[in-house]
């Protein structure tokens, strides 16, 4: 009888990448607002509300629900928004676990880069001190969540995985950069110096197959390439793989301070993140450098 896998975030890019992976050798049920297929329960964060029929026999929970960062500006409403997606969810999973007496032996939440503050400038490990800012803030409540599942006894083992820009196939980050390098007016952001954490789709889902099969997987890892790559370096290299110019003189920060208000902070920093720890427990990147990436992702296929 195959283990059942129960994943959050339904309608991501991630999750239904990561369902595909999953499937041939587990059940994978997902939590959604909105159940369409039989494997689909419905929840309700806001309301508190869960179908528990979803936690029945469930042996691992992939946790990826939360609102989306860069979707709208910060107002304080929009941040409370962006905390409570993460912390309300899995306090909710939480309690309906603890309500049941069922034990898990995985709870692998999403997490991110974020946590680390941004102005450092060597590589930032895994043990390093959280920053001061929103997203800092943000990283540190949900990953306390997380922890929960452990301290409490309802998971035998706790992973996050704190990981950057992720590139896919169809949407997400990878198709907003590339918008403007199409239309040939590619250029750096602020400075062009600030480091982009990104990881390949394909790599990052494998990382959570890691999480998932092997018991010495454990507390806190970085989900980056191994790469380190400045935004200057990135744009630099879709408009290479694009075949698009790159001449334009970088776009100032207080432009985009102007359009993202607080949420600039996104694109205008960014500090190294180190991969050598989830390196070192034997994972082995497929696509370790931004090229490779591109060329998978771009010269293969259509972003939609």
């Amino acid at each position: 009888m195959k283990e059942i896998i129960l994943i959050t975030g339904a309608g991501g890019m991630v999750a239904q990448k990561l369902a595909l992976l999953l499937q041939p050798k587990y059940d994978i049920r997902f939590l959604t607002r909105t159940p369409a297929r039989n494997n689909e329960f419905q929840w309700d964060i806001a309301a508190g509300t869960i179908d528990e029929n979803a936690l029945s026999d469930v042996t691992h929970i992939i946790h990826l629900a939360g609102a989306n960062i860069s979707e709208r500006k910060w107002t304080e409403q929009r941040k409370q928004e962006i905390i409570l997606s993460r912390t309300n969810s899995a306090r909710l999973i939480l309690e309906t676990l603890r309500r049941k007496d069922h034990k898990i032996k995985s709870f692998i939440s999403a997490s991110a880069v974020g946590f680390y503050d941004q102005h450092l400038t060597s590589a930032a490990i895994e043990t390093d001190t959280k920053g001061t800012d929103f997203l800092s803030d943000v990283v540190f409540q949900w990953e306390s969540e997380a922890d929960l599942f452990l301290t409490e006894g309802v998971a035998e083992r706790v992973v996050k995985l704190r990981s950057g820009v992720v590139l896919g196939p169809k949407g997400g980050a990878l198709k907003k950069m590339q918008f403007p390098v199409k239309l040939g007016i590619g250029s750096a952001l602020g400075t062009g110096k600030q480091f982009i954490p990104w990881i390949h789709i394909d790599d990052l889902c494998a990382i959570y197959t890691e999480a998932v099969v092997n018991p010495a997987i454990e507390g806190t890892y970085n989900a980056v390439a191994p790469e380190f790559c400045t935004n200057e370096q990135f744009i630099r290299t879709l408009a290479k793989t694009l075949q698009k110019p790159f001449f334009f003189p970088r776009i100032p920060a207080f432009l985009i301070r102007l359009l993202l208000g607080e949420a600039a902070c996104i694109v205008l920093e960014g500090r190294k993140i180190s991969a050598d720890k989830i390196q070192r427990e034997g994972f082995s990147f497929k696509y370790s450098n931004l090229s490779a990436a591109f060329d998978d992702l771009l010269k293969t296929k259509t972003v939609s």
